[in-house]
């Protein structure tokens, strides 16, 4: 199994071990081992609220994880989308079916965004076997393959929840790392240079940091680029695995598609969680703007 099969599926691959799953409930519990549990964390900024869409269809067996609710922490100082406590965290998975031993497949509408964020808090609290639909809903839609409006009706999981498995950075370490490693800024570039700041109230960017969108990191159609076209974009930025590099955007969810995509090609780096709505809590922090 390649880096890139470890951490995407296909549509249909995906639509193959739900047949092979159910085939094995048919037969008896014949399968060697159970399907994956799909986890639904379609999200957008500024809403509409995800959970209207997974209502109006979704992959069967799916349930709705909330971004705002399961996979973060309450908005304040520490960012608009931090943490979860760990305790909460653990409740909202095992309520969703995630086992320790059972793999995890994370999907959203369509280009990774959410699902990466769904993703990367997993592995961070000690899931080992999570993956992300390459394309999402969309891609799902478009092979044509069947989808669901029923509620679903899983045995709760019997998930721990461990901190601590990924890097992360807090606000002194993302400092010092744009200025003595390689900090990206996977917000928009309008949203970098301080052209346009429409979600915090500061507008620029954290000095030393580069502009990386993780806009550029998929195809039109919200499907990862290959791993050549996404190693030779890093390797342009002198990423990699001999240096240190961490990823930050507004809230902490983009920049986790970011690390997504860094991992794809083989390259470790940190999320500053808080982010940028982190950053400008304290106004003694310095902001840069332009390029």
């Amino acid at each position: 199994m390649t880096r890139r099969d470890r951490l995407l599926v296909s549509p249909a691959a995906l639509a193959g071990e739900l047949t092979g799953e159910l085939a094995g409930e048919l037969a008896g519990e014949l399968a060697a081992e159970p399907g994956p549990v799909l986890l639904d964390v379609r999200w957008r900024l500024g809403g509409p609220p995800g959970i209207d869409s997974f209502r109006a269809g979704h992959l069967p067996g799916a349930v709705f994880v909330d971004l705002d609710r399961d996979l973060s922490g309450p908005p304040g100082s520490a960012g608009r989308h931090p943490l979860p406590d760990p305790a909460g965290f653990q409740a909202a998975m095992r309520a969703a079916g995630v086992s320790q031993d059972r793999p995890v497949v994370v999907y959203d509408d369509r280009d990774a965004t959410a699902a990466a964020r769904g993703w990367w808090v997993l592995r961070y609290y000690g899931h080992e076997n999570v993956r992300v639909l390459d394309g999402g809903y969309q891609a799902w839609l478009a092979a044509g393959l069947p989808v669901s409006t029923a509620d679903p009706a899983g045995k709760p999981g019997f998930f721990t929840a461990r901190p601590g498995h990924l890097p992360v950075l807090d606000a002194a370490g993302a400092g010092s790392m744009a200025r003595t490693g390689l900090l990206l800024d996977a917000r928009t570039a309008e949203r970098y240079r301080g052209d346009r700041e429409h979600v915090d109230p500061v507008a620029g960017h954290i000095p030393g940091a580069v502009s990386v969108p993780t806009a550029e990191n998929v195809n039109p159609d919200g499907t990862f680029r290959s791993d050549a076209e996404l190693a030779a974009r890093f390797a342009a930025l002198g990423a990699g695995s001999a240096r240190s590099q961490g990823a930050y955007c507004g809230s902490g969810v983009t920049a986790a598609h970011e690390v997504l995509a860094l991992a794809l090609v083989g390259i470790s780096a940190a999320l500053y969680v808080g982010s940028w709505s982190n950053w400008i809590s304290d106004p003694a922090r310095p902001v840069a703007t332009g390029v």
